[in-house]
């Protein structure tokens, strides 16, 4: 495990309160086994980076795709904050070598898990806003998230969110998810059509559209929102 100042070097940002960022890196198993030598784990710095980063990337949405509807931002804005993604970024950052972890979450392979990966990014986040400001953490939220942003800029509308959600389905259970029509209620000429993701005989997600495309792209889209919203370790 590196120490705090090397973190900084790679982050590219200097603390005045270099405290708050070795506190975004303790688990709360850490805080378990050495209870008495920390005060807290990262989870409050997490619930707040959670909020920065959420306003971050909706300001960044509205400003660059003028032309998305709300409901359109609002999918793409979970598609890439959702946890997955950020531990993605956190991969690319090497941030699981800088986590204190306890004995048995070390062992049971935390510095890879996605959450805690994904809590430690946010987390760090919180803790770069409080220290620094909204202008620095918005310019480095933005530089760590600029590889998915372009995907988005290059998909526009399309974002993809069947892919998105096979990719993380097969890691999660090994197997592709299915789809069912659950209803098709309307005249011919204006049918709308609900379907239902599924992993086997779990319902994962719900949707609706005047396709069953659509349908199946929305019923997608709220199974990651819902596996990001309840995903644990």
């Amino acid at each position: 495990m590196y120490d705090v100042g090397s973190l900084q070097e790679s982050l590219n940002v200097r603390l005045i309160n270099p405290s708050l960022l070795e506190q975004a890196l303790i688990h709360s198993s850490y805080l378990n086994e050495y209870l008495g030598t920390v005060s807290a784990s990262n989870e409050r710095l997490e619930f707040l980076g959670d909020a920065v980063l959420g306003f971050i990337v909706a300001e960044k949405l509205h400003q660059d795709f003028p032309g998305l509807a709300e409901g359109e931002m609002t999918r793409i804005r979970s598609a890439l904050v959702r946890g997955e993604t950020l531990a993605q970024v956190a991969r690319r950052m090497r941030l699981g070598d800088y986590l204190y972890l306890g004995k048995g979450e070390e062992a049971g392979g935390g510095r890879q898990k996605p959450a805690n990966l994904s809590g430690a990014l946010e987390a760090v986040i919180a803790a770069i806003y409080l220290d620094r400001g909204l202008a620095v953490t918005r310019e480095l939220v933005l530089e760590w998230l600029a590889e998915e942003l372009q995907k988005v800029a290059g998909q526009g509308k399309g974002v993809d969110y069947k892919s998105q959600l096979q990719e993380v389905i097969q890691i999660e259970y090994r197997s592709p998810p299915s789809y069912r029509t659950v209803q098709a209620a309307g005249p011919d000429h204006d049918k709308l059509f609900t379907v239902e993701v599924m992993i086997g005989d779990k319902v994962l997600g719900r949707g609706a559209g005047k396709s069953k495309k659509l349908a199946e792209m929305e019923a997608a889209c709220d199974a990651l929102e819902r596996f990001n919203r309840d995903f644990t370790p």
